[in-house]
């Protein structure tokens, strides 16, 4: 994995412009790790994803991130800074499908962790039970109770609860939850961290940034997009300072 260099982010940034976050994500990660198929990237778990994005990030950005979440009581602004060594908890993993196992009572499954193209698929479903058993049925890969083969179908709904607990806990880094409490109510609440519209936004801020950057020396010295976007931040500033 790479940092993302100005040209790239401004790549990004044009063809994520209409993409849904779970392509968008992928469009980062595609820029990121040119060594890695867009089928390899794609069926890297939720979590294996996100680590991806996380380190992604602390490359181009830094490991500080300046974030912002309103109280749902009061709706006070909730200002707080990660380090993304804070949320970290997966390590980068190849996108080889692992199978894992459950057993509960009488049944007995085997299932991977759902990855984006699973997510993908239950886009538009806005029901959490008919979505849950969506993901169930592509990522259950055998079922079977005392020893015979049965259908997806026939589970309880007491099995498919702990597969998706299962699921969760396999994969801890598709749900970063923080813990705020706010200053003004001392109200407490869970929020969820999504790397992927935190990336998308501060991406979406030096795209803009950048453009503003290479509009100003090109007009002064006439230069092109390409030799400017190519140039060191350090350069670059030093060039807008001469012209501040």
């Amino acid at each position: 994995m790479r940092s993302l260099t100005g040209y790239q982010i401004l790549q990004i940034w044009e063809i994520a412009q209409t993409q849904h976050p779970i392509d968008r994500a992928l469009t980062f990660l595609a820029f990121a790790c040119p060594e890695k198929s867009a089928s390899e990237l794609a069926n890297l778990s939720i979590g294996q994803r996100d680590a991806y994005l996380l380190n992604l990030r602390k490359l181009t950005f830094g490991s500080q991130m300046e974030s912002y979440a309103e109280c749902p009581k009061c709706g006070e602004r909730l200002e707080f800074t990660l380090g993304v060594a804070d949320i970290l908890i997966a390590e980068q993993l190849t996108a080889v499908q692992q199978e894992y196992s459950l057993i509960s009572g009488e049944y007995q499954l085997r299932f991977r962790l759902p990855n984006s193209q699973d997510l993908a698929a239950v886009v538009g479903y806005q029901d959490l039970n008919v979505v849950r058993n969506l993901i169930g049925k592509r990522c259950v890969l055998q079922t079977q109770c005392a020893g015979i083969e049965i259908n997806y179908s026939d589970l309880p709904a007491t099995v498919i609860t702990q597969l998706a607990k299962s699921m969760a806990e396999y994969d801890s880094q598709a749900e970063i939850l923080l813990n705020l409490i706010c200053p003004s109510c001392s109200h407490s609440s869970e929020v969820l961290f999504d790397i992927v519209a935190f990336f998308w936004s501060e991406l979406n801020t030096q795209a803009k940034r950048l453009l503003r950057e290479v509009h100003t020396l090109a007009r002064y010295y006439g230069w092109r997009e390409v030799d400017i976007l190519s140039m060191s931040t350090t350069r670059r500033n030093f060039y807008l300072d001469l012209l501040s």
